[in-house]
Parts: C-alpha cells; structure tokens; sequence
C-alpha cells in the first residue's frame, strides 16, 4: 500500500488519462503508418514502434497497480507536532547554518526541484517522528549530516 496526498493522487489519474487516451493513439497510429510501408521482417519502424507500444503498456499496467494500491491520506487529520508523511520541515544544517525545507512525501511523488522528499530517503527517516528543537544525525551516502528541526507544518 501506497500513502500519498490527494495531489498526488489526482496527478496519478491525470498521468493515466493522459496514455490511455493520448499515447496509446499516438503508437497505434506509428504502428499503423509503419505496417503500411510493407515487408514487417525489415521494417526499423514497426519494431519501434512495437516497443514503444510494450513499454506504454508497461507504464500504464504500473501505474495502474500504483493506483490500486494508493490510499490517500486525509492532511486534516495529521498533526505537526512531529515529522511524518505529508509534513514540511524546516531545518538547520549545523555543520555549515544552511536552511533547507523538505515535505516529506511517498515515493511517487518524490520531486527534489519541488522539495519534496521520499519517505524512503535516509534524510525523511533520519527525521521521522522527530520534534521541533530536536537536533538528528542522518547518515547519508555523502556522510553525516547533523540538523536541528526549527519547524514543521501541513
């Protein structure tokens, strides 16, 4: 089972839409043009587009087990007392004072550009269950960071 937030959730279904009524078209189309052109034992362009179609189908049936799988996590009834899934961190690298704010969220809707983190990353579960004020040591691949947790909202 996969925790995730009804953004995430939505963007899932969106995704899903998006190659079954889309791409799907697209490949069958490409598949299509390509048959027309003849001999299928020496054509480049029906077996790519036969690949593309397989690993289309692949993504869709994933996603659609994702999907399946998914239980989406009411933020209202959450509490910012302590990190958790669907939570915002702010924090203190205390090696260096940097700032760094992370949102802990599930695996699928990990997005480093956006902030947002995995809870399956050593950093969300160096931090898990953690208190404002509370200072944490995360072993990372790169070593050890040490941070102060200065805040957590929803």
């Amino acid at each position: 089972m996969a925790y995730m937030s009804k953004e995430g959730y939505d963007n899932l279904l969106a995704e899903l839409q998006q190659l079954e009524s889309v791409e799907r078209k697209k490949i069958s189309a490409a598949i299509a043009e390509a048959r027309d052109k003849g001999d299928l034992s020496e054509n480049a362009e029906y077996e790519a587009a036969r690949e593309a179609q397989g690993h289309l189908e692949d993504k869709i049936n994933k996603l659609k087990m994702i999907i399946a799988d998914a239980k989406v996590v009411d933020k209202s009834r959450l509490s910012a007392k302590a990190v958790q899934l669907m939570t915002t961190v702010e924090m203190t690298n205390l090696k260096n004072n940097a700032k760094m704010t992370y949102t802990i969220v599930s695996e699928n809707e990990a997005n480093l550009r956006e902030g947002k983190i995995s809870i399956q990353t050593p950093i969300a579960q160096g931090l898990l269950n953690k208190k404002v004020g509370d200072e944490v040591e995360v072993k990372i691949p790169a070593g050890t960071l040490h941070l102060r947790i200065d805040k957590i909202t929803l």
